[in-house]
């Protein structure tokens, strides 16, 4: 057992919780963001502004998603090189056989097959064969075995999310928002999840409105400690910056969550918010204004497929105010409320 454990530690084969549940899932949202995200961005760009090149681009990105994110989670799990570069073919797979459910399946598959890769890196003299071949091989047996399972879980699940959403918009408006808003503040990646459970619609509507609400909101409410530098850094870089913040004193959590069970229901029930774009978008909230970009995209597809006839200044109105507009209110006035009680004092929310 003592030699086995040596034999990982020399390979830095580390299984926790978060080299696999941290590391290589928020890197599979990057490479999801580098290649499916911008491609649907470009694609759309291009078709509204009929420049042929940007929708060629944009499908080429596109098509990349699979390898571009097993890719990622190599790095994330600092994969040598042979294996990093081999795991392309390895996403392309799973991602493939994967279905609606791909991204769940890349993620697992690609870090099976970049540990069995990385165990055998460098212990022959012919490397440069036996590493490509065995994280492939490996890698594809794991894309038939489990992927097909894996993408039918991750996209029915996805499913029921938006079936119960559209069937209670309210409750599951409230549940959604909150639950996502959380998960983007956490050191986890709320876009990979999204993208995994392909959340899109009423439900990823939700969730858009609770990522703003954590990221509008704690760059409002912590205005006074970081001024303009953390209202950016927040407002369209992460919330997860408060994380250190949180730990120390979880009650300044409370505001932006509160403020998230207010415009997630808003969102479903009077706006009608529906976010029918790329699904991670659906987890990027006001993040380089992933989130609202992907709610257009969305309506283009929707007005392209006959779905929606036009998009109205209804449509614009609920996207700003849920975006930005109530999360900037609701959040500093709940933390002016925390302020008075003693819950949140000055330095709380002071970014390191």
């Amino acid at each position: 057992m003592e030699n086995f454990k040596a034999f990982l530690k020399r390979k830095n084969i580390v299984i926790s919780w978060k080299r696999y549940g941290i590391d290589a899932l928020g890197a599979m949202a990057q490479g999801l963001f580098a290649s499916l995200l911008i491609g649907t961005i470009l694609n759309t760009l291009g078709t509204q502004l009929n420049v042929p090149v940007l929708i060629a681009v944009g499908k080429y990105a596109s098509a990349m998603s699979g390898p571009a994110m097993a890719i990622a989670i190599g790095y994330a799990l600092q994969a040598p090189p042979l294996v990093l570069f081999t795991l392309a073919a390895v996403g392309q797979a799973a991602n493939e056989l994967g279905g609606a459910g791909g991204p769940l399946a890349v993620l697992f598959v690609a870090i099976l097959a970049a540990e069995f890769g990385k165990a055998v890196s460098k212990e022959t003299k012919v490397d440069i064969l036996v590493t490509p071949i065995v994280t492939i091989l490996t890698g594809c047996f794991f894309a038939w075995l489990l992927a097909p399972a894996l993408g039918k879980f991750a996209s029915g699940f996805g499913a029921l999310i938006m079936a119960a959403t559209d069937l209670q918009p309210f409750l599951m408006g409230i549940l959604v928002s909150v639950l996502v808003g959380i998960a983007l503040t956490l050191p986890i990646s709320s876009a990979a999840i999204c993208a995994a459970l392909g959340l899109t619609g009423l439900a990823g509507g939700a969730a858009v409105a609770g990522c703003c609400a954590q990221m509008v909101g704690f760059a409002v409410l912590s205005f006074k400690e970081n001024r303009w530098g953390g209202l950016v850094s927040q407002g369209i870089g992460t919330s997860m910056l408060q994380m250190p913040n949180i730990i120390r004193n979880p009650k300044i959590w409370i505001a932006p969550i509160l403020a998230s069970a207010i415009t997630g229901p808003l969102a479903t029930c009077v706006f009608h918010l529906r976010m029918d774009g790329a699904p991670v978008s659906s987890g990027m909230g006001t993040c380089g204004l992933v989130g609202q970009i992907g709610v257009y995209t969305g309506w283009i597809s929707d007005i392209a497929a006959g779905t929606k006839a036009a998009v109205t200044a209804f449509d614009w109105l609920g996207l700003i105010l849920i975006s930005f507009v109530l999360p900037a209110v609701l959040t500093p006035a709940f933390g002016a409320f925390f302020r008075k009680i003693g819950w949140i004092k000055d330095g709380d929310l002071k970014l390191e």
